[in-house]
């Protein structure tokens, strides 16, 4: 038997109304009314804007109240109703009788809190609804890049709760806080150490939530000297504790398996130039195998998706931060990462954008962000002796003034006509820039190139007999 009934239309979507409560919005605007020098904190405290209120009118009344308590004017039956007639709204909300049924809805101020509370969380409902639509929409694009609009979405839904204020925080609490960090400062540092004595002694650790810039021209062994940094976080070197700290790693320009080759033969001190032509003596095997074992417990998470977007970075970031509770994050390198709404505006306000998200995102993780970032051929320019300066950091001044810490990396013996050329395993790490210490320091460090290891002294020096300041003073 055929079927000929017709196939009925998909049903029509039903447009439901958005979350909020018009007894609770009147609540408010009464109370205010009522007792507005208390329930008007109350609202500034809570963060209540015009836009958490639903209803129109509604919002409209609490518009010219926030306007009035701004501007320090008394708020309340008659003062509202001028306002609010002086701007015309007043006929269109009903007249003066409109404002009196509010009053008369509203038994006492006494529930305010209760009330704003209500609006509040009504609000953020409908921010989600919003956030969520909005992701849906860019889904149905035609260009529409999966992992990208993951990263948007995941954003976006975090920028809601990161709008809110906290509240405010026990004193006691803040004390204990504080005797910590001085416990910390007393031993010497502060965040996750580099494992590199004079920097540590410098820099007094990697602070959380600071960006720390690391620039320098191409093949001075910035990445060399990043990875060496992961290495000894990641195993505990210069710690007091010798504590190993979880650490992410981004990639932007170098696989995941050339990075670790890289480790694993710098650990182990063996040429990757001699793998590289096929020749691995029995001894150097041994090594690897070594280094090996060792780094494989290192709590080291690398990812090399190429291209990335700042707000995809920040979403993968967030996720490691959950997932692993990384303590340092470390990105190679700034210009490669994009951030494709502002890039029509040009080069120097797309970086800008990136270079803002990288501060950002160490603020809201709250540990400290390594940012390997590109110099421009200036200090090639101005002259061979010519040190870097911060005005050379490439595409724009916005690394310089987001950055906590900038340090430049140079090598006299890849600088043409420097005095020092001849020394090949010489460089120095220029503090050029240091928010909560002093700056403008040369750090002496040494390169061993076939190894891509950088060494805290003289070349040659036992490097375990390297111990930190703060080190020396507790076991001496």
């Amino acid at each position: 038997m055929s079927n000929d009934a017709p196939v009925s239309p998909v049903a029509p979507r039903v447009e439901r109304v958005p979350p909020h409560s018009e007894d609770a919005e009147r609540g408010v605007l009464g109370a205010v009314l009522l007792d507005a020098d208390k329930v008007m904190d109350l609202c500034i405290e809570r963060q209540l804007v015009p836009e958490s209120f639903y209803v129109p009118a509604y919002r409209a009344i609490f518009e010219a109240m926030q306007e009035m308590s701004r501007d320090g004017r008394p708020i309340d039956l008659l003062t509202i109703s001028e306002r609010l007639r002086g701007s015309g709204v007043l006929d269109r909300l009903g007249g003066p009788a409109a404002l009196n049924r509010i009053v008369d809805a509203t038994p006492t101020s006494a529930h305010a809190e209760y009330y704003i509370t209500i609006v509040r969380d009504k609000a953020l409902l409908r921010s989600v609804i919003h956030a969520a639509r909005d992701a849906e929409r860019i889904c149905y694009e035609p260009e529409a890049d999966a992992q990208s609009v993951l990263g948007q979405a995941e954003q976006s839904f975090f920028d809601i709760t990161a709008h809110q204020h906290g509240q405010m925080r026990a004193w006691p609490d803040l004390v204990h806080e504080i005797v910590a960090l001085f416990d910390n400062e007393h031993r010497g540092f502060q965040g996750v150490p580099t494992g590199y004595r004079n920097l540590d002694d410098t820099m007094k650790g990697m602070k959380p939530g600071n960006m720390i810039v690391l620039a320098a021209r191409p093949s001075m062994g910035k990445t060399s000297l990043a990875m060496n940094i992961v290495e000894n976080a990641a195993l505990g070197k210069g710690d007091p504790t010798n504590r190993p700290r979880p650490v992410a790693v981004f990639s932007l320009e170098m696989s995941c398996v050339d990075l670790v080759k890289r480790m694993v033969c710098c650990r182990a001190e063996v040429s990757a130039h001699r793998i590289d032509d096929g020749f691995i003596s029995e001894v150097n095997h041994r090594k690897l195998i070594q280094a090996a074992d060792v780094l494989v417990r290192a709590p080291i998470y690398l990812d090399d998706s190429a291209g990335l977007e700042i707000t995809e970075l920040r979403a993968r970031a967030r996720r490691m931060r959950a997932k692993h509770n990384v303590e340092l994050i470390v990105v190679d390198y700034l210009q490669l990462l994009r951030a494709p709404e502002f890039s029509r505006h040009g080069r120097q306000v797309e970086i800008t954008m990136v270079s803002a998200g990288l501060k950002a995102m160490a603020k809201e993780l709250g540990v400290p962000v390594l940012v390997l970032s590109q110099l421009s051929r200036a200090p090639e320019s101005r002259g061979t002796t010519e040190k870097p300066k911060l005005s050379d950091l490439r595409d724009s001044g916005s690394i310089e003034q987001d950055a906590d810490m900038v340090l430049l990396l140079r090598r006299p013996c890849r600088i043409v006509g420097d005095p020092e050329h001849d020394n090949r395993t010489l460089a120095y790490v220029d503090v050029a820039k240091n928010r909560n210490g002093p700056a403008h320091e040369d750090i002496r460090m040494e390169f061993d190139e076939d190894y891509t290891r950088f060494r805290d002294g003289a070349r040659g020096m036992d490097e375990a007999s390297i111990q930190p300041t703060y080190l020396q003073e507790e076991t001496g």
